[in-house]
C-alpha cells in the first residue's frame, strides 16, 4: 500500500504575482485587485470626471434620468466642468449648453465648475481656461497613479502625467455622476522607446505623428501606448501632453508616460492632493515594442484626410497655404503659440 499524501492547499503557497504594465496597475490598483490581465472586465473607482459644454448636458440629462432628479452626484469635489467649446458665439442654443451647466453645477454645488461670468473682453478673461485638457492640466487635476475620464476623445492628453485617462461617452458620464465607478476592459500595451536628442526644429507633434504614420490610425485599437526613452524624459510637460493627446488618433485607449521629476516639478504649486506614481516592472509584458532614433527625424505633416497619411515637412514645400488653425486640443497649449510665433 502507497503512503498516503498530504494534499497541500493551494493558499499555503499564495498567488504568483507576474509583471504588470503602468496601466494594468494603475487599474489594478483602482478595481482593488492584486492583478490584473488583458481582457479583464473590471469595476473601476474614478478619481476624476470631466465633462464640457458639448456632453455635459447630455450626460446631466441621463444621470437625471436613472438617478432622480433630486439625486446627488458621488463626489462634487471630484467633477471637474470647463465650459470651452461654445462659449465664444451668441447662438442661444450653444448658449443653453452652458446655463444647463451652471444650473446644474449650483444645485450640486460643484468644486470645480470654470464658469466664464465677463464675456464682454475675451483678450483679458481671467475665467476662461482654454482647451479642456490643458486647463486640467494647469489646474491641478492631472495627478500620477490616477483614473482620469472625460467626455472627450482627447481626454487622453492626460496621460502625459503617468495616470490612466481616456475619453468615454455621456451614457458612462452619467453612471460616473452617481456612483463614482466605471465597467472598463484591461487594455494590452504597446511600448514606444524613443531615444536619442531632440533635434531643435522639432516638436513632440512630429514624434506622434512619426508613431502614426508607422502603425496606422487602426494600429492601436483598444490598446494602451507607452512612451519610454531618453528623448521622452527630456521632454516638457506641455509635450509629452502632446504626445499623449493624439494616441485616439492611432485607435488607442489611453497613452502613458512614466512620471518623474519633469512631472512632480510641475505638480509642486498645483495640487496639494496626495499621489502616488506607478511604473511598469521589469518582467511586464507588452503586446509589440517600437523603437525610434529620433535625433534623425525631420519635421513631419500628416496630409489629407488622415492622421497617418504621413509626410516629411519638406516633401510638401510647394503646397500653397490659404488658412492655418492654431489653438486645437492638440495644439492649445502655450508652448504651441510660442513656437508658431516662432515661425511667424
Amino acid at each position: 500500500m502507497a503512503p498516503q499524501q498530504s494534499e497541500r492547499k493551494t493558499y499555503t503557497t499564495g498567488s504568483v504575482k507576474t509583471g504588470m504594465t503602468m496601466t494594468e496597475k494603475i487599474l489594478a490598483r483602482a478595481s482593488e485587485k492584486q492583478q490584473l490581465n488583458p481582457g479583464d472586465n473590471v469595476w473601476v473607482n474614478v478619481d476624476i470626471l470631466m465633462t464640457h459644454d458639448v456632453c455635459g448636458p447630455g450626460s446631466i440629462g441621463i444621470f437625471k434620468k436613472e438617478f432622480g432628479e433630486k439625486a446627488k452626484v458621488w463626489d462634487r469635489e471630484k467633477i471637474v466642468i470647463i465650459p470651452d467649446h461654445y462659449i465664444f458665439t451668441s447662438d442661444e442654443r450653444a448658449n443653453r449648453n452652458v446655463d444647463i451647466l451652471r444650473d446644474f453645477c449650483g444645485e450640486q454645488n460643484i468644486k470645480y465648475f470654470y464658469d466664464i461670468k465677463d464675456l464682454s473682453n475675451f483678450k483679458a478673461n481671467p475665467d476662461y481656461k482654454g482647451v479642456c485638457h490643458v486647463a486640467l492640466a494647469q489646474e491641478g487635476h492631472c495627478r500620477p497613479g490616477e483614473v482620469l475620464l472625460g467626455t472627450d476623445s482627447h481626454t487622453c492628453t492626460a496621460g502625459a502625467f503617468g495616470q490612466f485617462a481616456t475619453g468615454i461617452g455621456n451614457t458612462d458620464a452619467g453612471f460616473v455622476l452617481g456612483t463614482g465607478k466605471v465597467l472598463l476592459k484591461v487594455p494590452p500595451t504597446l511600448r514606444f522607446v524613443m531615444d536619442g536628442e531632440m533635434p531643435h526644429y522639432l516638436l513632440a507633434k512630429d514624434l506622434i505623428l512619426q508613431i502614426i504614420g508607422e502603425i496606422s490610425v487602426a494600429g492601436a485599437t483598444y490598446k494602451s501606448m507607452e512612451f519610454v526613452g531618453t528623448t521622452v524624459e527630456s521632454l516638457n510637460m506641455e509635450e509629452r501632453m502632446t504626445l499623449c493627446n493624439m494616441v485616439v488618433e492611432a485607435g488607442g485607449k489611453n497613452g502613458v508616460v512614466p512620471a518623474d521629476s519633469t512631472t512632480f516639478k510641475y505638480l509642486e504649486d498645483k495640487t496639494s492632493v496626495p499621489y502616488e506614481p506607478v511604473y511598469s516592472d521589469a518582467q511586464a509584458s507588452f503586446l509589440s515594442e517600437y523603437r525610434f532614433d529620433i535625433s534623425k527625424l525631420e519635421p513631419l505633416v500628416a496630409k489629407p484626410h488622415s492622421p497617418d497619411n504621413r509626410a516629411l515637412a519638406r516633401e510638401c514645400k510647394d503646397v500653397k497655404i490659404d488658412r492655418v488653425y492654431i489653438g486645437s486640443c492638440t495644439g492649445g497649449k502655450t508652448e504651441d503659440f510660442l513656437a508658431a510665433a516662432k515661425v511667424f
